[in-house]
Protein backbone atom coordinates (compact mmCIF):
# COMPACT_ATOMS: atom_id res chain seq x y z
CA UNK A 1 0.00 0.00 0.00
CA UNK A 2 1.40 3.40 -1.03
CA UNK A 3 2.37 5.77 1.76
CA UNK A 4 0.01 8.71 2.12
CA UNK A 5 1.52 11.98 0.93
CA UNK A 6 2.33 14.45 3.71
CA UNK A 7 2.31 18.21 3.16
CA UNK A 8 3.01 21.02 5.62
CA UNK A 9 1.61 24.52 5.09
CA UNK A 10 3.15 27.42 7.02
CA UNK A 11 0.79 30.27 7.93
CA UNK A 12 1.62 32.02 11.20
CA UNK A 13 -0.78 34.97 10.84
CA UNK A 14 -1.90 37.69 11.15
CA UNK A 15 -5.70 37.48 11.01
CA UNK A 16 -6.04 39.35 7.71
CA UNK A 17 -3.45 37.10 6.08
CA UNK A 18 -5.10 33.97 7.48
CA UNK A 19 -8.45 35.09 6.06
CA UNK A 20 -6.92 36.01 2.70
CA UNK A 21 -5.74 32.40 2.54
CA UNK A 22 -9.19 30.73 2.79
CA UNK A 23 -9.46 30.18 -0.96
CA UNK A 24 -5.89 28.91 -1.16
CA UNK A 25 -6.39 26.35 1.63
CA UNK A 26 -9.59 25.11 0.00
CA UNK A 27 -7.92 24.92 -3.40
CA UNK A 28 -5.03 22.92 -1.99
CA UNK A 29 -7.44 20.44 -0.41
CA UNK A 30 -9.44 20.20 -3.66
CA UNK A 31 -6.33 19.28 -5.62
CA UNK A 32 -4.83 16.93 -3.03
CA UNK A 33 -7.86 15.06 -1.76
CA UNK A 34 -6.00 12.02 -0.42
CA UNK A 35 -3.03 13.93 1.04
CA UNK A 36 -2.45 14.52 4.74
CA UNK A 37 -2.29 18.32 4.97
CA UNK A 38 -0.99 19.90 8.17
CA UNK A 39 -0.71 23.61 8.92
CA UNK A 40 1.89 25.25 11.14
CA UNK A 41 0.54 28.37 12.77
CA UNK A 42 0.99 30.60 15.80
CA UNK A 43 -0.84 29.89 19.08
CA UNK A 44 -3.29 32.76 18.48
CA UNK A 45 -4.75 31.07 15.37
CA UNK A 46 -4.49 27.39 16.28
CA UNK A 47 -8.10 27.13 17.47
CA UNK A 48 -9.38 29.03 14.45
CA UNK A 49 -7.53 26.78 12.03
CA UNK A 50 -8.73 23.64 13.80
CA UNK A 51 -12.25 24.67 12.80
CA UNK A 52 -11.31 24.85 9.12
CA UNK A 53 -12.31 21.79 7.05
CA UNK A 54 -9.19 21.86 4.89
CA UNK A 55 -6.50 20.68 7.33
CA UNK A 56 -5.97 17.24 8.86
CA UNK A 57 -3.65 18.53 11.55
CA UNK A 58 -2.78 21.83 13.19
CA UNK A 59 0.75 22.28 14.54
CA UNK A 60 1.72 25.18 16.76
CA UNK A 61 4.84 27.27 16.37
CA UNK A 62 5.34 29.67 19.31
CA UNK A 63 8.04 31.36 17.23
CA UNK A 64 10.59 31.18 20.04
CA UNK A 65 13.79 33.14 20.22
CA UNK A 66 16.51 31.15 18.51
CA UNK A 67 18.48 31.52 21.75
CA UNK A 68 15.78 29.38 23.41
CA UNK A 69 17.42 26.14 22.37
CA UNK A 70 14.88 23.62 23.76
CA UNK A 71 11.93 25.42 22.14
CA UNK A 72 13.81 25.85 18.87
CA UNK A 73 14.64 22.14 18.78
CA UNK A 74 10.95 21.32 19.29
CA UNK A 75 10.07 23.44 16.27
CA UNK A 76 12.92 21.82 14.32
CA UNK A 77 11.44 18.40 15.07
CA UNK A 78 8.20 19.44 13.36
CA UNK A 79 10.12 20.09 10.15
CA UNK A 80 11.89 16.72 10.34
CA UNK A 81 8.74 14.60 10.08
CA UNK A 82 9.40 13.55 6.50
CA UNK A 83 7.13 15.98 4.66
CA UNK A 84 6.85 15.41 0.92
CA UNK A 85 6.53 19.17 0.52
CA UNK A 86 6.44 22.32 2.62
CA UNK A 87 4.38 25.22 1.30
CA UNK A 88 5.47 28.50 2.83
CA UNK A 89 2.53 30.91 2.75
CA UNK A 90 4.17 33.19 5.32
CA UNK A 91 7.41 33.95 3.46
CA UNK A 92 8.99 35.79 6.37
CA UNK A 93 12.55 36.13 7.56
CA UNK A 94 11.79 33.47 10.15
CA UNK A 95 10.55 30.93 7.62
CA UNK A 96 13.62 31.59 5.48
CA UNK A 97 15.74 30.63 8.49
CA UNK A 98 13.61 27.52 8.99
CA UNK A 99 14.32 26.52 5.41
CA UNK A 100 18.05 27.06 5.82
CA UNK A 101 18.47 25.34 9.18
CA UNK A 102 15.63 22.87 9.68
CA UNK A 103 14.60 21.23 6.44
CA UNK A 104 16.30 18.22 4.87
CA UNK A 105 17.77 19.05 1.47
CA UNK A 106 15.78 16.31 -0.28
CA UNK A 107 12.43 17.81 0.65
CA UNK A 108 10.52 20.19 -1.63
CA UNK A 109 10.03 23.76 -0.39
CA UNK A 110 7.60 26.10 -2.12
CA UNK A 111 8.47 29.65 -1.14
CA UNK A 112 10.72 32.66 -1.46
CA UNK A 113 13.57 31.39 0.74
CA UNK A 114 16.97 31.32 -0.94
CA UNK A 115 17.60 27.86 -2.35
CA UNK A 116 13.94 26.81 -2.33
CA UNK A 117 13.39 23.83 -4.65
CA UNK A 118 10.20 25.48 -5.99
CA UNK A 119 10.66 29.25 -5.88
CA UNK A 120 7.65 31.48 -6.28
CA UNK A 121 7.50 33.94 -9.19
CA UNK A 122 7.91 37.67 -8.66
CA UNK A 123 4.94 38.69 -6.54
CA UNK A 124 5.55 42.44 -6.74
CA UNK A 125 2.19 44.25 -6.83
CA UNK A 126 0.27 40.96 -6.56
CA UNK A 127 -2.50 40.87 -3.96
CA UNK A 128 -1.75 38.56 -1.03
CA UNK A 129 -4.90 36.55 -1.76
CA UNK A 130 -3.74 35.83 -5.30
CA UNK A 131 -0.17 35.11 -4.18
CA UNK A 132 -1.37 32.25 -2.02
CA UNK A 133 -3.59 30.86 -4.77
CA UNK A 134 -0.61 30.82 -7.14
CA UNK A 135 1.53 29.14 -4.48
CA UNK A 136 -0.86 26.27 -3.83
CA UNK A 137 -1.52 25.81 -7.54
CA UNK A 138 2.23 25.27 -7.98
CA UNK A 139 2.03 22.58 -5.29
CA UNK A 140 -0.86 20.71 -6.90
CA UNK A 141 -3.90 22.65 -5.73
CA UNK A 142 -6.96 23.01 -7.93
CA UNK A 143 -7.97 26.65 -7.90
CA UNK A 144 -11.56 27.16 -6.78
CA UNK A 145 -13.70 30.20 -7.30
CA UNK A 146 -14.78 31.99 -4.10
CA UNK A 147 -18.31 30.65 -4.63
CA UNK A 148 -17.01 27.07 -4.50
CA UNK A 149 -15.34 27.59 -1.10
CA UNK A 150 -17.59 26.48 1.75
CA UNK A 151 -17.51 28.91 4.67
CA UNK A 152 -20.45 27.41 6.55
CA UNK A 153 -18.06 26.38 9.33
CA UNK A 154 -17.94 30.09 10.23
CA UNK A 155 -21.67 30.24 10.92
CA UNK A 156 -22.84 30.03 14.53
CA UNK A 157 -26.59 30.32 14.92
CA UNK A 158 -26.14 31.05 18.60
CA UNK A 159 -23.91 34.09 18.02
CA UNK A 160 -25.09 37.68 18.08
CA UNK A 161 -26.70 38.89 14.86
CA UNK A 162 -27.66 42.53 14.24
CA UNK A 163 -29.04 42.35 10.72
CA UNK A 164 -28.69 45.59 8.79
CA UNK A 165 -26.33 47.26 11.27
CA UNK A 166 -23.30 49.33 10.34
CA UNK A 167 -20.18 47.83 11.90
CA UNK A 168 -17.16 50.04 12.52
CA UNK A 169 -13.67 48.72 13.24
CA UNK A 170 -11.70 51.67 14.71
CA UNK A 171 -8.64 49.70 15.89
CA UNK A 172 -5.68 48.15 14.14
CA UNK A 173 -2.33 46.61 15.00
CA UNK A 174 -0.77 48.33 18.01
CA UNK A 175 2.56 48.27 16.20
CA UNK A 176 1.17 50.32 13.29
CA UNK A 177 -0.95 53.14 14.77
CA UNK A 178 -0.33 55.20 11.64
CA UNK A 179 -2.83 52.91 9.87
CA UNK A 180 -5.64 54.17 12.11
CA UNK A 181 -8.27 56.57 10.80
CA UNK A 182 -8.80 59.21 13.53
CA UNK A 183 -11.57 58.64 16.06
CA UNK A 184 -13.26 61.94 15.20
CA UNK A 185 -13.62 60.76 11.61
CA UNK A 186 -15.19 57.49 12.75
CA UNK A 187 -17.52 59.53 14.98
CA UNK A 188 -18.58 61.68 12.00
CA UNK A 189 -19.30 58.55 10.00
CA UNK A 190 -21.20 56.96 12.89
CA UNK A 191 -23.34 60.09 13.28
CA UNK A 192 -24.23 60.08 9.57
CA UNK A 193 -25.04 56.37 9.58
CA UNK A 194 -27.20 56.73 12.69
CA UNK A 195 -29.06 59.60 11.05
CA UNK A 196 -29.83 57.30 8.11
CA UNK A 197 -31.47 54.79 10.51
CA UNK A 198 -28.53 52.41 10.96
CA UNK A 199 -27.72 50.84 14.28
CA UNK A 200 -23.98 51.39 14.75
CA UNK A 201 -21.79 48.66 16.25
CA UNK A 202 -18.08 48.88 17.06
CA UNK A 203 -15.94 45.75 17.26
CA UNK A 204 -12.34 44.84 17.95
CA UNK A 205 -10.14 43.14 20.52
CA UNK A 206 -9.40 44.17 24.08
CA UNK A 207 -6.22 45.80 22.76
CA UNK A 208 -8.48 48.28 20.94
CA UNK A 209 -10.13 49.38 24.17
CA UNK A 210 -8.64 52.91 24.31
CA UNK A 211 -9.73 53.84 20.80
CA UNK A 212 -13.11 52.16 21.34
CA UNK A 213 -13.67 54.15 24.53
CA UNK A 214 -12.81 57.35 22.68
CA UNK A 215 -15.29 56.54 19.90
CA UNK A 216 -18.00 55.55 22.38
CA UNK A 217 -17.47 58.84 24.20
CA UNK A 218 -17.75 60.79 20.95
CA UNK A 219 -20.78 58.77 19.79
CA UNK A 220 -22.62 57.33 22.82
CA UNK A 221 -25.40 55.75 20.71
CA UNK A 222 -23.10 52.99 19.44
CA UNK A 223 -23.27 49.37 20.55
CA UNK A 224 -19.83 48.65 21.96
CA UNK A 225 -18.92 44.98 21.38
CA UNK A 226 -15.16 45.44 21.53
CA UNK A 227 -13.58 42.43 23.23
CA UNK A 228 -16.93 40.61 23.41
CA UNK A 229 -16.83 38.40 20.29
CA UNK A 230 -14.72 35.41 19.39
CA UNK A 231 -13.85 34.95 15.71
CA UNK A 232 -16.90 32.82 14.95
CA UNK A 233 -19.22 35.27 16.68
CA UNK A 234 -17.53 38.14 14.88
CA UNK A 235 -18.01 36.38 11.56
CA UNK A 236 -21.76 36.01 12.13
CA UNK A 237 -22.06 39.67 13.12
CA UNK A 238 -20.09 40.85 10.08
CA UNK A 239 -21.99 38.60 7.67
CA UNK A 240 -25.30 40.12 8.81
CA UNK A 241 -24.14 43.75 8.56
CA UNK A 242 -25.38 46.22 5.99
CA UNK A 243 -22.02 47.99 5.95
CA UNK A 244 -18.60 47.39 7.51
CA UNK A 245 -15.96 50.14 7.64
CA UNK A 246 -12.55 49.73 9.19
CA UNK A 247 -8.83 50.25 9.05
CA UNK A 248 -6.29 47.89 7.48
CA UNK A 249 -6.99 45.16 10.01
CA UNK A 250 -8.02 41.51 10.16
CA UNK A 251 -11.77 41.84 10.86
CA UNK A 252 -12.21 44.01 7.76
CA UNK A 253 -10.66 41.27 5.59
CA UNK A 254 -13.03 38.78 7.22
CA UNK A 255 -16.07 40.96 6.50
CA UNK A 256 -15.05 41.38 2.87
CA UNK A 257 -14.48 37.66 2.32
CA UNK A 258 -17.87 36.89 3.85
CA UNK A 259 -19.54 39.09 1.27
CA UNK A 260 -20.48 42.01 3.52
CA UNK A 261 -20.41 45.47 1.93
CA UNK A 262 -17.01 46.47 3.24
CA UNK A 263 -14.71 49.48 2.95
CA UNK A 264 -11.11 49.65 4.11
CA UNK A 265 -9.64 53.02 5.09
CA UNK A 266 -6.03 53.23 3.88
CA UNK A 267 -3.19 55.62 4.52
CA UNK A 268 0.22 55.73 2.86
CA UNK A 269 1.40 52.59 4.68
CA UNK A 270 -1.05 50.32 2.85
CA UNK A 271 -0.56 49.39 -0.81
CA UNK A 272 -3.93 48.38 -2.29
CA UNK A 273 -2.21 46.43 -5.07
CA UNK A 274 -0.93 44.01 -2.46
CA UNK A 275 -3.23 44.45 0.54
CA UNK A 276 -6.71 45.42 -0.64
CA UNK A 277 -9.49 43.22 0.77
CA UNK A 278 -11.03 40.65 -1.56
CA UNK A 279 -14.71 39.77 -1.75
CA UNK A 280 -17.87 40.22 -3.76
CA UNK A 281 -18.78 43.66 -2.39
CA UNK A 282 -15.74 45.47 -1.04
CA UNK A 283 -13.68 48.53 -1.80
CA UNK A 284 -11.23 50.95 -0.21
CA UNK A 285 -10.56 54.65 0.23
CA UNK A 286 -6.96 55.86 0.42
CA UNK A 287 -5.29 59.22 1.10
CA UNK A 288 -2.07 60.66 2.48
CA UNK A 289 -2.46 61.56 5.26
CA UNK A 290 -5.14 59.10 6.27
CA UNK A 291 -6.83 61.81 8.37
CA UNK A 292 -7.74 63.71 5.20
CA UNK A 293 -10.28 61.03 4.28
CA UNK A 294 -13.76 62.31 5.10
CA UNK A 295 -16.88 60.52 6.22
CA UNK A 296 -18.52 61.80 3.03
CA UNK A 297 -15.96 60.01 0.86
CA UNK A 298 -16.60 56.76 2.71
CA UNK A 299 -20.37 57.10 2.35
CA UNK A 300 -19.99 57.88 -1.35
CA UNK A 301 -17.98 54.68 -1.79
CA UNK A 302 -20.57 52.73 0.22
CA UNK A 303 -23.38 54.04 -1.98
CA UNK A 304 -21.47 53.09 -5.11
CA UNK A 305 -21.00 49.54 -3.79
CA UNK A 306 -24.73 49.33 -3.05
CA UNK A 307 -25.65 50.41 -6.57
CA UNK A 308 -23.17 48.22 -8.47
Amino acid sequence: MAKQKQILVIKHGALGDVVQGFDAYASLRAGLVDTHIAVLTSPAFAGFMQMMPWFDEVLIDPRPSFFNVPATLRVRSLFRRGWDAIIDLQCSGRTAIYHRLFTPREGRWFGTAEGASDPYPDFTSVNNHHRMLIAVEMAGGRTLSPEEVNLDWLDDSGALCMAGAAVLIPGCSLTKPQKRWPVDRFAELATALYASKHEVVIVGTNADRPVADALAAAFPQCHDLVGQTDLIGLARLLRSANLVVGNDTGPLFLAARLGARSIMIMGPDTDPKMSAPTGTCCSWVKADPIASITAGQVLQTANKLASD
